[in-house]
């Protein structure tokens, strides 16, 4: 290629800034149905011969490090707390926007919990905001099963009169909680370390969750996102989409991927404290919501990370003298307060 050539091909690259910083580039606006987002068979997790967990291990570092994304099948949890928790959301969203305002994420500086209003961001700078809404809520010892602190406090606010919706919401939580917990003993194993590696980190962990509605978009994905592009904050995720689809991810060669939904999967993507503690051997890709569904779409992320006081130091496999560590060592919390900051402020 010459080198006009290059320049005018560089030149034709779109380009994002990010809530971390990022810069990212891509070709177009258009997504793709690739297939490259991995299924995981996920059972042996359960099993106990080590041999079964470190297959799967096997599978989730490949997909770890090569997408950050992979779907996980047969994960033991029963769909019907999918379905209450849709139901919920749906409660919830339907409220006059003066209740939803009640329990405003404003109100509660330097956390992610609380009402997120529709149209309220604009993440990518596009002519119109995102289309999208959501409430948040944070871990409470009180619904851990395996708490070692019952009488922490919670920093979630709850709307009043909306009977069985924090007990509905937090039902669901719990089991995820427990599925997390497992799934950071994998990834232990998926990064060449002893599988209680990270047991200390998740006593008490940040584990945040959300659901969100997204009213059909009728705005062309140049106009509008449903969520902007954007990375988690938090070591990984797991979502709980509805029948809709619109999730796309971002591959490392620029092109948008569709994630559409596969039946009883959750979708379980690498957020940034671990790409940060793997120094970047794990991938946080940037992804984005778009819905065209034409259908009102509903999904719920919960989001696993380490406990604030914990120090993200590096991962000893990833690391070496020819291979030194990328990022200067923060607490947890202190990458949570300044990652919630930004994300919170539409006009980063």
């Amino acid at each position: 290629m010459s080198t006009t050539a290059t320049i005018e091909a560089e030149a034709s690259l779109l380009a994002l800034k990010l809530q971390n910083g990022q810069i990212v580039s891509y070709k177009s606006n258009v997504a793709k149905d690739t297939g490259e987002i991995p299924i995981v068979d996920i059972q042996g997790i359960f099993s106990d011969n080590i041999e079964d967990r470190k297959a799967v291990a096997q599978e989730v570092r490949e997909a770890a490090s090569r997408i950050g994304f992979f779907y996980a099948v047969n994960h033991g949890i029963n769909p019907e707390y999918k379905e209450d928790t849709f139901e919920q959301a749906r409660r919830f969203f339907a409220l006059p926007m003066e209740e939803k305002m009640k329990v405003w994420t404003g109100l509660m500086p330097n956390e992610y919990v609380g009402y997120h209003p529709l149209k309220g961001y604009n993440r990518n700078q596009r002519k119109y905001n995102d289309l999208s809404e959501a409430f948040n809520w944070a871990y409470d010892a009180q619904f851990d099963p395996g708490a070692v602190d019952k009488d922490r406090p919670s920093i979630s606010i709850w709307p009043e009169d909306l009977t069985g919706f924090k007990q509905t919401l937090y039902a669901y939580h719990s089991q995820l909680l427990v599925l997390a917990r497992k799934m950071t003993q994998i990834f232990a194993l998926a990064l060449h370390m002893p599988e209680d590696y990270f047991d200390e980190y998740v006593k008490r962990p940040e584990a945040g969750m959300r659901i969100l509605h997204y009213p059909e978009q009728e705005a062309s994905a140049d106009d509008q996102n449903g969520i902007g592009a954007h990375t988690d904050f938090e070591c990984f995720t797991m979502v709980t989409q509805d029948d809709c689809g619109g999730l796309e991810v971002l591959s490392k060669y620029g092109e948008w991927v569709r994630a559409p939904p596969v039946p009883g999967a959750l979708v379980v993507n690498i957020a940034d404290c671990f790409m940060r503690q793997t120094n970047d051997f794990f991938v946080s890709t940037v992804h984005r919501v778009i819905n065209k569904s034409g259908k009102e779409r509903y999904s719920c992320p919960f989001f696993f990370g380490f406990d604030r006081e914990m120090m993200l130091e590096p991962v000893p496999s990833c690391v070496s003298e020819e291979n030194p560590m990328k990022y200067p060592v923060m607490s947890s919390g202190e990458y949570y307060k300044w990652r919630a900051n930004r994300a919170k402020n539409s006009e980063y």
